[in-house]
């Protein structure tokens, strides 16, 4: 029974920091139309970006609120790379559908040779707090404690995003400009500063994701956002383009999934199941968990 417990609170975990990743990717193609092939750099821009404030700047490196400063600058990282992302690359793109992904895909080359340049191509530690090392007793389970800090990040993240998109004027402005651009344009607002907040937005979820994957490894390297990424496109993909309350329970599922099939079946077949899952998914739902029919 413990073993089970652990594998189920080990799978939510992994789900949550793929949701994390995943949700900035959901937005951004929901909303805009955009699928980000350098999604994972910003990934690798936040993680590198915490690292870099908790080697040199004061308190950041200290145990406990130190890593919130180092985590908080590393979103701050993530947030403005995306902002000039799109108004550099994507704004001069849009409903130029192949330009965008070779961009981005180009975009996410280059950010990881670069990382390679700057930082190296070995893992760096990553200055995670002491209490996350720790494990919590959950029905005979030892569960270790930054997969609980995973979850209640997803979480909140989930809860957040739902929220300006449903509740605040903001989101109302984001949804009318995805349905009818030119219309919301005429009544005087300005749609392409909205949409660079989106970006934004994706970029500090992704961020978030490199500081907390990074948590969750003990390392950060500048391939990590591209080994994420493609879990977090198949979450994508399993819970429906463009829906972020669907890639959070394509997150839970394919999580859970991996973290099974590794240990009962042999270690490297979690990926594979998750593979044909996705095969499963795409054959007998192509819309997704989420998504509408076509």
């Amino acid at each position: 029974m413990s073993t089970l417990v652990l594998l189920l609170a080990t799978g939510l975990g992994l789900g949550a920091l793929y949701f994390l990743v995943a949700s900035g990717l959901s937005l951004i193609y929901g909303l805009m139309g955009v699928l980000n092939f350098a999604h994972g750099a910003f990934l690798t821009a936040g993680a590198y970006g915490a690292w870099w404030a908790a080697e040199n700047l004061p308190g950041a490196g200290d145990d406990g609120f130190g890593f919130v400063v180092a985590a908080t600058f590393g979103v701050a990282v993530g947030a403005v790379f995306g902002a000039v992302v799109e108004l550099v690359l994507i704004r001069p793109l849009y409903r130029r559908h192949i330009e965008q992904v070779l961009v981005t895909v180009g975009l996410s080359l280059a950010a990881v040779a670069l990382a390679q340049g700057i930082f190296g191509a070995d893992p760096r530690p990553f200055p995670r707090p002491g209490w996350t090392s720790g494990t919590v007793s959950l029905l005979g389970a030892s569960v270790p404690t930054d997969r609980f800090l995973l979850m209640a990040a997803a979480v909140v993240v989930l809860l957040a995003l739902l929220a300006l998109l449903r509740f605040t004027r903001v989101g109302l402005v984001i949804r009318a400009g995805v349905e009818n651009r030119s219309m919301v344009e005429a009544l005087g607002i300005d749609v392409r500063r909205t949409f660079t907040l989106v970006f934004a937005l994706g970029g500090a979820a992704a961020a978030l994701a490199g500081v907390l994957g990074s948590v969750y490894l003990g390392s950060v390297t500048p391939g990590q956002g591209t080994s994420l990424l493609i879990f977090a496109f198949i979450v994508v993909v399993i819970g429906g383009l463009g829906s972020i309350t669907g890639s959070a329970i394509a997150a839970v599922v394919v999580g859970v999934t991996q973290q099974l099939a590794n240990y009962y079946a042999a270690s490297g077949v979690g990926d594979f199941s998750v593979v044909l899952l996705l095969a499963l998914v795409l054959l007998t739902r192509p819309q997704g968990l989420s998504g509408r029919p076509a």
